[in-house]
């Protein structure tokens, strides 16, 4: 059995996404973007395991932004799985969440940074922690530790659901949706091309 989202009879196949997407101007689509994923801090990062082609996520904090905000810098041990998963293939999703159910997904590609300048312009001694001492002088968790690196996200595609009303609005769009059937417009539902993110960068 195969599903599409053309239309059923006089109604929308994807009637949430039909209620909910917006396309306000580019301004405001990155800056809403931009403050909503700032508030998260922290992402799953989405990778695609070298040897199996699994698909495996883990939590990352973000580091620091780039291109007005839309590129995302992530600590990472070069060491590390992940390092791997990248080598072998560059695309990846980031996803960020809270606890109202707002969400965003920016996929992109990611390059893997080892200049030294490069890490120390964004370099945490919070890193420490999660490296340790090797005890050798070297592998340290300083900005000289040669395990750590950079992850550059350029972003590709995001797409993000943030609250349209109150609360209390929001409750009453769905009551009333699971009473008539059509679906609760509670979100503004927005899509950002390859394009849209290149102009703005």
């Amino acid at each position: 059995m195969s599903y599409s989202n053309t239309d059923v009879g006089d109604k929308p196949a994807d009637p949430y996404k039909d209620k909910n997407l917006q396309s306000p101007d580019l301004k405001t689509k990155i800056e809403d973007l931009v403050k909503f994923t700032e508030a998260c801090k922290f992402g799953m990062m989405t990778t695609r395991v070298g040897s199996s082609g699994l698909l495996t996520s883990r939590c990352m904090g973000v580091a620091a932004r780039e291109g007005n905000g839309i590129d995302l810098i992530f600590h990472t041990n070069t060491e590390s799985g992940k390092t791997d998963d990248l080598e072998s293939d560059p695309k990846i999703n980031i996803a960020f969440l809270n606890a109202t159910g707002e969400w965003a997904s920016i996929s992109g590609e990611a390059a893997i940074i080892t200049d030294r300048d490069v890490v120390k312009k964004y370099y945490s001694a919070a890193l420490k922690a999660w490296l340790g001492d090797l005890g050798d002088g070297k592998h340290d968790g300083g900005p000289n530790d040669p395990r750590i690196g950079c992850i550059k996200v350029t972003a590709k595609t995001a797409t993000y659901a943030i609250n349209d009303g109150t609360i209390i609005g929001r409750g009453i769009e769905v009551v009333k949706g699971a009473v008539t059937g059509e679906a609760p417009k509670v979100n503004k539902l927005r899509e950002i091309s390859e394009q849209e993110l290149q102009q703005c960068r």
